[in-house]
């Protein structure tokens, strides 16, 4: 449960709705969902985080599905379960098939089994590993 009361369209005030628009005509929905609900109790931050999520999640040099893909990894990392399953949804929708969403699931296993070895064997990084000016 929220720890927040969530502005809806209809009871948003001028800038949430403002930015609401902008997340519709950005994502070609009338949905807004509850994340940006519940930081629009703080309009500058809703409109800042906003901002920061359709610049770094905008097409550039990653395709958008690897993007939600690497979203999801971190979401696992950090036990976000809302964020699972928001990026889960949307890389599906970018067409992420049942195989892929095994397979990224392989890899996340795989890295959080094989980085608990490493913190815990604390392995010194390899000298071939590291960025040479």
């Amino acid at each position: 449960m929220t720890t927040v009361h969530l502005i809806e369209y209809e009871d948003a005030n001028d800038e949430v709705r403002a930015v609401y628009d902008d997340i519709r005509a950005t994502r070609n929905t009338d949905f807004i969902n509850n994340f940006w609900k519940a930081l629009a109790i703080n309009p500058q931050q809703l409109r800042r985080t906003w901002e920061s999520a359709k610049a770094v999640m905008a097409p550039g040099a990653l395709d958008p599905m690897t993007k939600e893909l690497i979203y999801i990894a971190v979401s696992v990392a950090n036990a976000c379960e809302y964020c699972i399953h928001s990026h889960t949804a949307a890389a599906r929708a970018k067409g992420m098939t049942d195989a892929q969403y095994g397979e990224l699931l392989a890899v996340i296993g795989m890295a959080h089994h094989t980085n608990g070895l490493v913190a815990t064997l604390q392995v010194e990084v390899d000298e071939i590993f590291k960025v040479r000016s």
